[in-house]
């Protein structure tokens, strides 16, 4: 399902953009715009995890934490990527030509980011046994 997908395909409005790709920390999709078949969006998902996951790593070389990230860019001769975080253990990715206005993008990733609050948030997984709701946690009283 893609329910969020038209929210993303909104942040595509601008000029220059290509596709747009709501991951989750550990990589799986979340969402993506319709420009991009779920097979590829799928597979750009994992990558984006691990660009993430890389740039937080790195942070201390720029004097800060990994928890300090908030967004990387990477430049191909194509285009970009900007990746950014999007709550708690959720990521937004967006691609667009070399001719982007990179300055609109980061805004309207960021703008976007604000206006769907908690919609872009991924909940950690669980990794206790499997098991039915306890009384108290969403299950039945």
């Amino acid at each position: 399902m893609n329910t969020l997908g038209w929210m993303l395909d909104d942040a595509l409005a601008m000029p220059e953009t290509r596709h747009a790709v709501l991951l989750s920390a550990d990589g799986l999709l979340m969402a993506h715009s319709a420009g991009i078949d779920r097979d590829d969006a799928e597979r750009h998902a994992a990558a984006m995890s691990a660009l993430q996951s890389l740039a937080r790593a790195t942070a201390e070389f720029c004097g800060q934490t990994g928890a300090d990230w908030q967004q990387t860019v990477s430049e191909f001769v194509g285009g970009y990527v900007f990746l950014a975080a999007a709550g708690p253990g959720a990521y937004l990715a967006v691609s667009a030509t070399e001719r982007v206005d990179m300055e609109a993008v980061s805004f309207r990733i960021q703008e976007l980011v604000q206006r769907l609050g908690k919609e872009l948030t991924s909940p950690p997984r669980q990794t206790g046994p499997a098991g039915p709701p306890q009384r108290g946690a969403g299950g039945p009283a």
